[in-house]
């Protein structure tokens, strides 16, 4: 809910080596960056216990700012198929966690990430950094992984495309997921 006109966006980047993520704040459509961090993942023995923190990370989040909604980078697709499958459970294990929350939840693509913040939907990580510099009026970029910027970007993404319809996917609870994804129930 938004208590004084403030929203709150967390934006998250899933991944199974590094998921990063960022939270801003939306006050009279002012955008500030709250957090932007990330959860280092390679030094848990197995995807299963990736997966576990990935949820709890994402459930604790949620508990301490409180978003009003959640947005996510889906995963690209790539040549292999194993790497595919383990972001696409990262992914599920961070929206199930906002659902458990009943916070909705928006996809967007990588690319639909990268035209919202720099123009081009082919920039890299750093072009993507340094326009997120820019638009926050950050003095310094808080971070040395860009894992992070990428996760504040899907916020910042998402505050850009609020009231439109230039998400890919939006999920208001699990009636709305199961609704929009029947082929997932087998």
């Amino acid at each position: 809910m938004e208590l004084n006109n403030e929203k709150i966006i967390l934006g998250i980047d899933p991944g199974t080596s590094i998921m990063g993520f960022g939270i801003i704040s939306i006050i009279k459509n002012k955008m500030q960056m709250v957090s932007i961090h990330e959860l280092i993942l390679n030094k848990y023995p197995n995807h299963e216990t990736k997966l576990k923190y990935i949820f709890e990370r994402t459930l604790a989040l949620i508990d301490e700012f409180h978003p009003d909604e959640v947005a996510l980078e889906a995963p690209f697709f790539g040549k292999n198929v194993q790497s595919m499958l383990k972001l696409g459970r990262a992914q599920g294990v961070a929206m199930a966690a906002s659902l458990h929350r009943d916070v909705p939840i928006t996809e967007y693509s990588p690319k639909k990430v990268k035209m919202a913040i720099t123009g081009n939907g082919n920039a890299s990580k750093e072009q993507v950094a340094g326009m997120l510099q820019h638009l926050l009026q950050l003095e310094e970029f808080p971070t040395k992984y860009l894992d992070a910027s990428d996760g504040l970007a899907v916020a910042v993404c998402h505050h850009f495309n609020s009231g439109t319809v230039a998400s890919d996917k939006k999920y208001t609870g699990w009636d709305s997921f199961v609704k929009n994804n029947p082929n997932r129930l087998k």
